[in-house]
């Protein structure tokens, strides 16, 4: 994107103790901006930005703002908070609106709208590269050749849609290693789920077969695959191939199962997004329904943040900038309402999908009755959500009550460790607030202090939480982000209290309240006791919801502290001395493990039998056995 000229306008007004604010502050501008599209930033006294919003005329939009009245109460506590304001020119009102998307992912702003959960969606990968291709799960770029079917909106969907065409077109799933080490068929053949290529159980020329009959299932041609599986089967019963015939007739039948269970299979409807938005009590939901190759490859709800107030049509232009800035939209895509810059969104991602993008918000028919499904959706997905989100609150004040905090915590940090005798150790921090586990703010820590004994959790904590709090204090020395927690929730009694606090006032960070759950009386779920510092230990009552909240908070600590210890361990037991060879990455070591047998035979291998693996050279044999040899 080629921008125009970039202006950054601050108020030159000598301060004076009080920093105006307002739209007088906002009419001082006007004078130095023209007509030209661009994107505008209202700061706050602090230099925090409010807002960024794109503007097809700057001067015109921000004239809108001096207004001393008609705004609504969003905008105008907006305009209330507002003491300088930033602007940067583009050519295109469609450069703003991307450049605008670009600033709010970047800054999170305040007022605006902000989709907080933006993964990748799963795909299914046909590869394209080898004789015998597989069939897999796929997240990411397109880096791998072959064709590509989706999205799907889980990874569940496409384990499920897999294990179903298994049964139909007998594609193998395993690697590109794992299949041409093998020599025998695997269980997936005697289960009849694989062709077996592996063990030349198939032709080339009939496992291609396969794959061009799946190829055009998952490209919607359902009907002409299940007739040539007929025509097929009615050929080998005629030609008394009735064992050929019989699983033919079971491909058949696995076919009509995979069809039955699709659910909505729309006849008018070959590829689009279907985009319902639900908002109520200032809160919004978004469903998204993939259909592809006129079958429904599932829904995925998201609940945007709302900006502190915005309506419909801001959320869905916003949802849609957002959603679709690293993915390929659809060639049609239906939404529940209108937008105020239909024409400026279509081209915006017609430009991103580099081919014509409708966006359209159909009122009767088939695609009327999707989009309604996907609003009812969004509908009883929020409401579930507000009433969970209730009962949050109510166990958050519920949490601040039993153990004396000055406010229901907003964000609630909980501590583990997980070891065997002290090896592997790794350090789990997982994050709750009033809406639920953040898994997206978990972290693990890898223990690195070498004067630790083996086994010793007072060490390891206190290297962890050091580790976290010296990270969030030089990135937000003044506490200013969400990132700060109110609590702290250790797995552990009056020991591990106390080695965290001492940290803490080491670090200058002791107001923070923090709580140690000890396994109590007999270690018995129920009897825990809660240790603060300076304080005796305490119980709640057993039936006490908040006791099972703080249950479930240590629960999911230890199962992530787990977790991560578990991958840690795996790794170290695949890890070879290769690992520590520059130049030898995982294609070369799997070279090397299987042209020698072990890293071991690696290690006494002369020069020349180093040069004869592929991919080593010369100079790379010359570094691998310097390493073996000391002299690396």
């Amino acid at each position: 994107m080629t921008l125009g000229r970039d202006d950054l306008v601050q108020d030159d007004t000598p301060q004076t103790g009080t920093v105006a604010t307002g739209h007088a502050v906002i009419q001082a501008y006007l004078k130095t901006l023209d007509g030209s599209p661009g994107v505008y930033r209202m700061l706050n006294p602090k230099a925090e930005v409010l807002y960024v919003g794109k503007a097809r005329n700057l001067r015109a939009r921000v004239s809108s703002y001096a207004r001393p009245s008609g705004h609504s109460a969003r905008i105008a506590r907006m305009i209330h908070e507002t003491a300088t304001m930033m602007f940067l020119t583009t050519r295109t009102e469609t450069e703003a609106l991307l450049l605008e998307q670009n600033l709010i992912k970047q800054l999170k702003p305040r007022y605006n709208v902000l989709l907080r959960d933006d993964k990748s969606f799963p795909e299914i990968l046909i590869g394209g590269g080898h004789p015998f291709a597989p069939i897999s799960k796929h997240r990411g770029k397109h880096s791998a050749v072959g064709s590509y079917f989706g999205p799907f909106a889980s990874a569940g969907a496409v384990s499920r849609t897999l294990n179903q065409l298994q049964r139909v077109f007998l594609l193998r799933t395993c690697t590109d290693p794992v299949f041409d080490s093998r020599t025998r068929p695997c269980l997936l053949y005697q289960i009849k789920r694989c062709a077996g290529p592996c063990a030349s159980k198939i032709s080339a020329a009939d496992y291609a077969v396969l794959v061009r009959d799946a190829t055009r299932f998952l490209a919607g041609k359902n009907s002409s695959v299940q007739a040539d599986l007929a025509r097929a089967m009615a050929t080998a019963s005629e030609a008394l191939e009735f064992e050929r015939a019989a699983a033919l007739r079971d491909r058949i039948a696995a076919l009509t199962q995979v069809q039955s269970a699709q659910g909505i299979n729309p006849r008018g409807v070959a590829e689009a997004d279907v985009i319902a938005l639900h908002l109520e009590g200032g809160q919004a939901c978004v469903q998204v329904f993939f259909i592809r190759a006129n079958q429904s490859w599932g829904n995925r709800d998201f609940y945007p943040r709302t900006g502190a107030g915005a309506d419909e049509a801001e959320i869905m232009e916003a949802f849609l900038a957002q959603f679709y800035d690293a993915k390929v939209p659809p060639r049609l895509i239906l939404l529940s309402h209108p937008l105020d810059n239909h024409d400026l969104v279509a081209a915006l991602l017609s430009q991103r999908a580099g081919r014509k993008v409708v966006l359209g918000v159909p009122r009767r028919g088939e695609k009327a009755e999707l989009v309604e499904n996907a609003a009812r959706n969004a509908r009883e997905s929020l409401a579930r959500k507000m009433a969970e989100g209730a009962t949050q609150t109510r166990l958050l004040a519920g949490l601040a009550e039993a153990f004396d905090l000055p406010a229901p915590p907003a964000r609630i940090e909980v501590y583990d460790n997980s070891h065997i005798q002290g090896s592997n150790a790794v350090g789990g921090m997982i994050v709750a607030g009033a809406e639920g586990f953040l898994k997206s703010q978990y972290r693990k820590f890898n223990i690195k202090g070498e004067g630790l004994t083996p086994g010793d959790d007072f060490g390891m904590m206190k290297e962890v939480l050091t580790r976290r709090f010296e990270r969030l204090l030089k990135e937000d020395p003044d506490r200013q982000s969400e990132a700060w927690p109110d609590l702290l929730l250790i797995d552990g009694g009056a020991g591990q209290v106390s080695a965290v606090a001492g940290v803490m006032a080491d670090l200058g960070v002791a107001d923070i309240a923090m709580i140690g759950v000890a396994k109590g009386v007999d270690r018995d779920q129920g009897k825990e006791e809660f240790h603060r510092p300076g304080a005796p230990p305490f119980a709640l009552r057993m039936n006490d919801p908040v006791l099972y909240f703080v249950q479930r908070l240590r629960d999911e600590a230890h199962r992530w502290a787990i977790g991560a210890h578990r991958a840690r361990r795996a790794k170290a037991v695949s890890a070879t001395p290769l690992d520590d060879i520059a130049g030898v990455g995982a294609a070369r070591k799997r070279a090397l493990l299987a042209h020698f047998g072990s890293a071991k035979a690696v290690s006494r291998a002369g020069l020349s039998d180093l040069m004869a693996v592929s991919g080593i050279s010369a100079a790379l044999a010359q570094v691998i056995s310097d390493h073996f040899s000391g002299r690396g």
